[in-house]
């Protein structure tokens, strides 16, 4: 039997939600090396365009950027109408859009008897403005895209859908309940929708990161004052046997296999990327 070495990517149209993120920019630079050609999605259009010139033009690769926001059905329909146009039907849709915030965030990781007399850092203090922020930009943004962009690939009858988890969404992490619950829907989605397209030859899997600094979580990871480690940044290095937090370009194996015919008979799957965390037991 052949060896299928990625000449199957060459040519096909990708969306990818949030891709001028700092994950989402690693994996459309990797996208754009296997010559597929890229629409980056952003809520901030003048972030897509930049990215997408930028990586077009160090890349020699078709990469264009559209302004689309995940959490409204329409703006994702006018997207697509325009990445039909210059990029043809979609052949694999990459929900990356995502993050959490310290509104959805609780100040302390559990509930002590001082905190009893002011609870405002608790559960019992989030906001819930905040919290519905974070769990639908997560999870409604990657359902809605995928009911949008899929359509092209009901037509034709093949395609691949990944959707970005996280570890947290199996062992959900103190202070984010938000972004933990988010994550974890996402998992349970991505085998639900594996289920119900596998006749129609799509494939529906998820990445789940372990520790990855992002824009969204480095306020988490360091003491901003010190520029130091935080206390729980050196926790999650202390439960990572790699000793160190994961950089972008290390998920592009991940999603190279995932999206290509080297996987073309796996579906409803996760695949951690993780240093070890979900290895370790702490002894």
């Amino acid at each position: 039997m052949d060896v299928p070495l990625l000449d199957d990517l060459k040519g096909k149209c990708c969306v990818i939600t949030g891709g001028a993120g700092v994950i989402g920019c690693s994996l459309v630079d990797c996208l754009a090396q296997a010559e597929v050609k890229v629409a980056i999605l952003d809520l901030n259009a003048e972030r897509a365009v930049k990215q997408a010139r930028e990586i077009s033009l160090s890349k020699g690769a078709t990469v264009v950027g559209f302004c689309a926001n995940v959490l409204e059905k329409q703006s994702l329909i006018d997207a697509k109408r325009e990445v039909n146009a210059q990029l043809g039907s979609i052949d694999i849709l990459i929900n990356a859009a995502g993050g959490n915030s310290p509104k959805a965030t609780t100040a302390v990781e559990t509930v002590e008897d001082k905190d009893l007399d002011h609870l405002e850092g608790t559960f019992f203090g989030l906001e819930m403005e905040a919290f519905r922020k974070v769990f639908d930009l997560n999870f409604i943004g990657t359902l809605l895209p995928s009911m949008v962009f899929a359509r092209d690939m009901i037509e034709r009858k093949q395609g691949v859908i990944l959707n970005i988890s996280s570890m947290n969404s199996y062992r959900p992490l103190t202070r984010i309940p938000a972004y933990s619950a988010a994550k974890a829907s996402i998992n349970n989605f991505t085998a639900w929708l594996a289920v119900h397209l596998a006749r129609q030859n799509i494939r529906v899997n998820a990445i789940a990161p372990g520790f990855f600094l992002t824009d969204q979580n480095r306020f988490l990871m360091y003491d901003q004052a010190t520029g130091d480690l935080s206390a729980r940044g050196n926790k999650i290095l202390t439960g990572t046997p790699m000793k160190r937090f994961g950089t972008p370009d290390e998920l592009q194996g991940a999603l190279l296999y995932l999206i290509s015919d080297m996987s073309k008979f796996v579906t409803g799957i996760v695949l951690p990327v993780d240093g070890g965390f979900s290895a370790y037991s702490g002894v």
